[in-house]
C-alpha cells in the first residue's frame, strides 16, 4: 500500500439545481448532525466479477439526499461557513509571544512529567481591553488560556496553573531567563499542524472503479480545467518562492506547473494528478501516488451520470483513509458550472464543518470555492485529532518536552532559574539591577523577532489574516438597542421587542427596541428583582426579589402588567406585589424553569439546601378575560409537589424533561466539586460529573436534546462538558459514557453561556466566545469591553461600554498582515482606559444579537412590544416566502413538538405556495 496517511476524498457532482425555498428547523443536536454531517455507513467495493475487495465504515455526507418526496430543501446560508479553530486563536506563541516581551517557566507535574508555561500581558486586538494570555505546554498537548488583567491585583504563576487545573507539582516551576528558549517553543507550537496545507486533485473518468485506473488518467476534461480554474491559480513551479507542498521547484521532476491560493492567510498547493508526472510504463503511476496518496484531504472529480456513479471510499487502497470528499459531472447540458458535494470520512473523525447544503447543489462559483476550501482546512484538522494521528503527535510531543527539559537540566541549580520562581508574571526589579533587566529584555525581543522573520521566510507561519475580500454579515452581528442606558443591570428578560431590565437604584424598567419613548418604569426600587422570566405564551412573569431570608418568587400577569402601562396606572412597589408572592418561597436564593413548557409549567426553588418543586395547575392562555374578571395574581394557579433535600445548596440548576413526563422528569444541580442528577418523583440524587479541581467556579447547566433524549452542557471553570443522560429506568437513571459524550475548553473563563444551536457563545468579562455545539470547534471570538449578558431566553441581549458603532465590529480577525500589537514589558505598561472617578457614572450601551440569524429564519417573531401597538403587514407573496408569524416568544431550545410543528407547518405553507409557481430548471 503506498498510502501513509491520507484523510480526506471530496465527491463533487456536476448537475442542473434549483433554489431552495426553506429552511427547516435543525433545533437539535442528533437530528441536525446526521442531516447536515452525515451518518456512519459501512461501505464494501467489489471488482468486476462482483467479490468483495475492501470495506470499512465511512460517515457520509450528501446533503439530505434521501429526504421524503415532499421534503423542500433548506436554505443553505454563506454565514454558515466558518474555519473552525483559526490560526489566530492556536498560533498563539508566534502570534502574542514570539519576539515579545513575556515569561517562560519549566517545572514537572506529580507525575515527574515536565512542562512548560508561558504568559504575556497584551492588548486585545488593539481594542484597549488588557488581559494575560498564557500557554501550558504538556505531552498531551497545549492548554491555552485568557485572564483579565487588573492593575491593582498582580497575578501570580501558581494561580495561572491553578486555573489550569494544576495545583500539585513535584517541582516547582522556574522562570528561564535565557532568550534562546523562543526557539524550542516555537517547535512546540509547530507540532499542532502546519498552517499551509496540501491537498490532493484526483481526476476519474465515467466507470473508473480502482484507483489505478484513475491515477492513470494522463489529461482531464473542459469540465476538470474550469474545476481548477475555481480551486486557484496555475503557476510554475521552477523558481517558486512561496509554499510548495512538497512539490520540486528546481528540476521539474513532479510536474512543471501546479494549482496554488491563499485563503485567510493560508497558503494552499493542491496536488493534481493530471499535472503531476505520468508514465507509460509504470501502470501504478507510483510518482503521482507518492504525492496524492500521502495527503491526508484528496478531492476526486468524477465525471458521469449522476445516477451511475458507484464510487466508494474503499476503493482507494490504504490503512490510513480519514476522509473522503468526492467529485462528478452530471452529462447533461448545463448553463453554468453546478457542482454536488459528497463527503466521505472514515468513522473516527470528528464531526467538521461547514455542513451541507441541502440538497448539495452550488449554483454560485464564488460560494462553492468558499465552502469547498474551509471544508478541506477544517477537515485536515479534524483529522489531525485522530487517535492515529494524535497518537503520533503525543509521542512527537512528549520526546521534544522530555528532551529539552535534559537541555536545561545544568542550569536548574543556577540563580539564573531560582530567581524568579513564582515569581509575579510582571515583577518590579529593584533599581540596581534594571539596566542589567533592560538589556536582558532587548536581547529577548531581538532573537524572538529574528525568530519570527525567519519562519515567515520560512513558509511555516502564515502572513496575512486577511480575509478573501467577501463583506459577508456574519450571523452573530449585534445591532444597537439602546445606546445609552445610564444604569447597572441585574437582570432582564425580553417582552416582545422590548426588554424588561431590573437595576439596582432605578427598579425594573421597560426599554423599547425602537428608542422613541424613554425607559419606563413597572416596579420602583422597592423590588429589587434578583431573577426574572417573562412568559408570554403563559402570559407570566416569574421574579425572585430581594435577598437572603426576605427573598420571595413573586408571579404577575403579563396582561394585567400591560393594561397598567398602557392606561399609566402608578409604578408598582413591594407592598403592590403582596398577593403575588409564592409563600413557601421565602429564603429562595435560586430558581429554575423547564425551558420546554408545553403542558406543565414547572418551577424548582433552592432555598438554602431544600428544592422546592412547584407546577402551575392550569395554565391560562385567554389572558385578557381573567385581568376582567378582577383575578390580577396567578398565585392560585400553582401548586407545591414536593420538597426535595440536598447535602448543600446549589449554586447551578437546569431542568430536565424525561421522554414521557412522568415520573422520568428531572434536575441537574451543581454543588462542591460535582454535578448531580435529581429524581423529581422520589428525589434520589445520582452522580453525573466530577470536578477534578480545587477550586469550582460553576457557569450553567444546558439541557440539549438528542434524538428525544435529555443531554447536559456542564460548563464549568474553563471546561464545557457535553454528557447524555438516557431516561430513567425505574428508580435508577442510566449514566454512563457514551460515544456522544466530548468536552472542550474555552480561551477565557465565561461568567454566561448560551446555546443557540448550531452555536454556543461564552460571554466573558470583555470577550464573545462562538463555537459549535456539534464539536466545540472555535469560529470567532469578538472583543467586547465589560462586557455583561442581559438576556438569552428569545434573543440574545447584552451589555458593554464599548461605542454603539464599533461593538458589532469587534472582532479577532485582523485588519492587517502585522502581527500583535506590542506586548507591555515591566517598565513600559500600556495606555488602558482609566477607572471611573468618584461620582463619575458609566454609560451602558445595550446590544442584540437576533436569534433568528444563529438559529435560521424557521423561528422569527414579529412580536408587538407592550410599549407601541405596532401594526404587522403582510408582505407580498413571493416564490421564498416568509415564516409564519408564531405568536409565542419561544426559548433558545424548543421542544421537539415545537420544532416538528413549526417545520410542517412552514412547509405546507411553502409547498402551497409553490404549487402554482413554476420555477425555471436551469439557473
Amino acid at each position: 500500500d503506498y498510502l501513509s496517511s491520507r484523510a480526506c476524498v471530496v465527491y463533487l457532482t456536476m448537475s442542473l439545481c434549483c433554489s431552495s425555498a426553506s429552511e427547516d428547523l435543525g433545533c437539535r443536536r442528533g437530528d441536525f448532525s446526521r442531516k447536515h454531517y452525515g451518518s456512519v455507513e459501512l461501505l464494501i467495493s467489489s471488482d468486476a466479477d462482483g467479490a468483495i475487495q475492501r470495506a470499512g465504515r465511512f460517515r457520509v455526507e450528501n446533503g439530505s439526499l434521501d429526504e421524503a418526496p415532499d421534503y423542500t430543501p433548506g436554505t443553505w446560508r454563506r454565514t454558515d461557513v466558518h474555519l473552525e479553530n483559526p490560526e489566530y486563536h492556536t498560533r498563539w506563541f508566534f502570534k502574542y509571544f514570539l519576539g515579545k516581551v513575556h515569561q517562560n517557566y519549566v517545572g514537572t507535574d506529580a507525575e515527574k512529567n515536565p512542562f512548560y508555561l508561558s504568559v504575556v500581558l497584551s492588548d486585545q486586538n488593539n481594542q484597549r481591553v488588557p488581559q494575560y494570555r498564557a500557554i501550558l505546554w504538556r505531552k498531551s498537548g497545549t492548554l491555552k488560556i485568557s485572564l483579565p488583567y487588573s492593575p491593582t491585583k498582580t497575578l501570580s504563576v501558581k494561580s495561572i496553573l491553578s486555573a489550569m487545573n494544576m495545583d500539585r507539582f513535584e517541582r516547582g516551576p522556574r522562570e528561564i531567563l535565557n532568550p534562546d528558549i523562543q526557539k524550542d517553543l516555537l517547535v512546540l507550537e509547530e507540532q499542532e499542524g502546519s498552517v499551509n496545507f496540501k491537498f490532493g486533485v484526483l481526476f476519474a473518468k465515467d466507470g473508473q472503479l480502482t484507483d489505478d485506473e484513475m491515477f492513470s488518467n494522463e489529461t482531464g476534461s473542459e469540465s476538470f480545467d474550469k474545476f481548477l480554474n475555481l480551486l486557484g491559480d496555475a503557476i510554475t513551479l521552477q523558481g517558486w518562492a512561496g509554499y510548495r507542498g512538497g512539490l520540486d521547484t528546481k528540476n521539474d521532476t513532479t510536474g512543471i506547473k501546479s494549482i496554488y491560493t491563499v485563503y485567510q492567510g493560508h497558503e494552499l498547493m493542491f496536488h493534481v494528478s493530471t499535472m503531476l508526472p505520468y508514465s507509460k510504463e509504470n501502470k501504478q503511476q507510483v510518482e503521482r501516488k507518492r504525492h496524492i496518496g500521502n495527503d491526508i484531504v484528496t478531492i476526486v472529480f468524477q465525471e458521469g451520470d449522476d445516477t451511475s456513479s458507484s464510487f466508494k471510499p474503499s476503493m482507494i487502497r490504504s490503512h490510513f483513509t480519514r476522509i473522503l470528499h468526492m467529485d462528478r459531472e452530471c452529462q447533461r447540458n448545463y448553463l453554468c458550472f453546478c457542482p454536488r458535494l459528497k463527503i466521505f470520512s472514515e468513522e473516527s473523525v470528528p464531526l467538521f464543518g461547514p455542513p451541507l447544503p441541502s440538497p448539495s447543489v452550488f449554483t454560485d462559483h464564488q460560494e462553492f470555492r468558499d465552502f469547498l476550501l474551509v471544508k478541506l482546512i477544517n477537515g485536515e484538522k479534524a483529522t489531525l485529532e485522530t487517535p492515529t494521528f494524535a497518537q503520533k503527535r503525543q509521542r512527537t510531543l512528549d520526546m521534544l518536552i522530555r528532551s529539552l527539559y535534559q537541555d536545561l537540566m545544568p542550569d536548574l541549580h543556577k540563580n539564573m532559574l531560582n530567581r524568579r520562581s513564582f515569581s509575579d508574571v510582571l515583577p518590579e526589579s529593584p533599581k540596581s539591577a534594571r539596566k542589567k533587566e533592560e538589556a536582558r529584555q532587548a536581547e529577548f525581543v531581538r532573537i524572538g523577532q529574528a525568530l519570527k522573520l525567519k519562519t515567515i521566510v520560512r513558509g511555516d507561519a502564515p502572513t496575512s489574516l486577511v480575509t478573501t475580500g467577501l463583506c459577508r454579515k456574519e450571523p452573530w452581528e449585534s445591532q444597537s438597542f439602546c445606546s445609552t442606558f445610564p444604569y447597572d443591570i441585574v437582570c432582564s428578560d425580553s417582552w416582545g421587542q422590548s426588554l424588561l431590565v431590573a437595576t439596582e437604584t432605578a427598579g425594573v424598567m421597560l426599554v423599547d427596541e425602537t428608542q422613541t419613548l424613554p425607559p419606563v418604569q413597572v416596579f420602583d426600587r422597592t423590588m429589587v428583582v434578583k431573577q426574572m422570566h417573562v412568559l408570554e405564551p403563559q402570559d407570566l412573569l416569574i421574579t425572585r426579589a430581594d435577598k437572603g431570608k426576605d427573598a420571595r418568587l413573586y408571579v404577575y400577569r403579563l396582561s394585567a402588567m400591560k393594561k397598567g402601562l398602557e392606561e399609566r396606572q402608578t409604578v408598582r412597589s413591594k407592598c403592590d406585589s403582596r398577593e403575588n408572592k409564592l409563600e413557601k418561597t421565602k429564603g429562595c436564593h435560586l430558581y429554575s424553569i423547564n425551558t420546554h413548557h408545553g403542558s406543565e409549567l414547572r418551577i424548582v426553588a433552592a432555598i438554602r439546601n431544600k428544592l422546592l418543586l412547584i407546577t402551575r395547575k392550569h395554565p391560562r392562555f385567554e389572558g385578557f378575560s381573567a385581568v376582567a374578571a378582577g383575578v390580577d395574581s396567578p398565585v392560585e394557579e400553582f401548586q407545591y409537589i414536593r420538597e426535595i433535600c440536598l447535602c448543600d445548596p446549589p449554586v447551578v440548576m437546569a431542568l430536565v424533561d424525561g421522554p414521557t413526563g412522568e415520573n422520568d422528569n428531572m434536575i441537574c444541580v451543581a454543588y462542591k466539586h460535582q454535578f448531580d442528577l435529581i429524581n423529581e418523583s422520589t428525589g434520589d440524587a445520582y452522580r453525573l460529573h466530577h470536578v477534578e479541581a480545587n477550586r469550582v467556579n460553576f457557569v450553567a447547566a444546558i439541557d440539549v436534546y438528542e434524538d428525544g433524549e435529555a443531554g447536559l452542557l456542564l460548563c464549568y471553570n474553563f471546561i464545557c462538558y457535553y454528557k447524555k443522560v438516557c431516561p430513567f429506568n425505574g428508580s435508577t437513571p442510566m449514566i454512563h459514557s457514551n460515544t456522544s459524550d466530548f468536552h472542550f475548553s474555552w480561551n477565557q473563563m465565561p461568567n454566561a453561556i448560551v446555546c443557540a444551536f448550531p452555536y454556543i457563545l461564552a460571554f466573558t468579562t470583555d470577550s464573545i466566545e462562538i463555537r459549535l455545539v456539534v464539536n466545540g470547534n472555535l469560529v470567532y471570538t469578538a472583543v467586547v469591553p465589560e462586557l455583561q449578558l442581559a438576556a438569552s431566553r428569545s434573543d440574545i441581549y447584552f451589555v458593554s461600554s464599548a461605542p454603539v458603532n464599533s461593538a458589532s465590529n469587534c472582532s479577532s480577525r485582523d485588519t492587517s498582515s502585522q502581527s500583535s500589537p506590542q506586548t507591555p514589558t515591566g517598565y513600559e505598561m500600556p495606555v488602558f482606559p482609566s477607572p471611573l472617578g468618584d461620582g463619575e457614572a458609566s454609560c451602558k450601551h445595550i446590544f442584540k444579537i437576533p436569534l433568528c440569524n444563529l438559529v435560521g429564519r424557521s423561528i422569527e417573531r414579529p412580536l408587538k412590544s407592550p410599549l407601541v401597538n405596532k401594526v404587522l403587514t403582510t408582505p407580498t407573496p413571493t416564490m421564498v416566502s416568509p415564516m409564519p408569524i408564531i405568536s409565542a416568544t419561544h426559548s433558545l431550545s424548543l421542544s421537539r413538538m415545537e420544532i416538528k410543528e413549526i417545520a410542517s407547518r412552514t412547509r405546507k405553507e411553502l409547498l402551497g405556495k409553490l404549487e402554482n409557481y413554476h420555477t425555471p430548471k436551469l439557473l
